[in-house]
């Protein structure tokens, strides 16, 4: 995990030495469930594989012994904390829906809804390893979801237009005029720029309705939240870049800043307990 998925590794040493096992198991998963269809060089293999990934929860809740090193981590946590099958059969249909699809989201509440089942349902899972109950903590954690993967997305772009692969929505393409083969040559552009600032202005007002939240959060659930620092760090690394999400420089330190401003901004955070 720590080499995927390096800014949330790091917000998960500021949780409860209590939380930390659970919440790594589960970034785990999301980490080998995320990677599947990069790992394989065909969608009917990477479907095969998360297809078996379907079948495995379905083991662990049966408590069928699984011979797999992150499966075995979450059968033990699920056991420990009663988390809810719910939450990772929704995980793994929205990556299965995303293997059996090639097309470009249609718009943009479809990618919201990709991160909301991906990104989101992570704190919905951490948050109960906890024992934390809060409705003011589930819709915090909706946001910042939401905030996440559209971020993530983003970030990946020059990825995924490598192999000819768009998460860009069609409906804010059409309406900024940006082609798919001028995404897909990397050619930055002010049509690129207007695209990417909508997607990053919807993500930034869904972190701000997560801070609006924040003092209706109970205490012990802030900790979980703060994957928040990391997703605006990018935000605004990306505005400083005019948001061109080709700008090699992003790719330096973390999230295109120096790894120690990073690490400052997010003890500070964490110390103060805001996300």
């Amino acid at each position: 995990m720590r080499s995927y998925d390096y800014e949330n590794y790091l917000c998960l040493l500021h949780l409860p030495t209590s939380l930390r096992k659970a919440a790594f198991a589960l970034r785990a998963f999301n980490v080998e469930t995320a990677r599947v269809r990069d790992n394989v060089s065909d969608a009917k293999l990477a479907l095969i594989r998360l297809l078996w990934w379907r079948d495995l929860i379905d083991n662990i809740y049966k408590n069928k012994v699984v011979e797999h090193p992150v499966a075995q981590s979450l059968a033990s946590i699920i056991d420990e904390h009663k988390l809810s099958k719910h939450w990772f059969k929704r995980s793994i249909e929205a990556r299965i829906a995303d293997s059996e699809i090639e097309s470009t989201p249609v718009t943009l509440a479809d990618l919201e809804q990709y991160s909301e089942n991906t990104a989101s349902v992570l704190l919905y899972l951490t948050l109960q390893a906890g024992g934390i109950q809060s409705t003011a903590a589930d819709h915090a954690a909706s946001h910042i979801g939401k905030a996440s993967g559209l971020v993530l997305l983003l970030r990946a772009t020059p990825y995924h237009a490598s192999r000819r692969r768009s998460y860009i929505p069609h409906e804010i393409a059409a309406k900024h005029g940006l082609s798919q083969e001028d995404l897909y040559r990397g050619e930055f552009s002010e049509v690129l720029e207007n695209a990417m600032f909508e997607i990053a202005s919807t993500a930034n007002t869904h972190l701000e309705k997560a801070r609006e939240l924040s003092d209706m959060v109970p205490k012990a659930a802030l900790p979980v939240l703060l994957p928040a620092v990391p997703c605006q760090i990018l935000l605004d690394s990306l505005q400083k870049r005019h948001f061109n999400v080709f700008d090699p420089s992003l790719t330096r330190g973390i999230s295109g800043v120096s790894p120690l401003w990073f690490l400052l901004k997010l003890k500070w955070h964490a110390l103060r307990g805001t996300y």
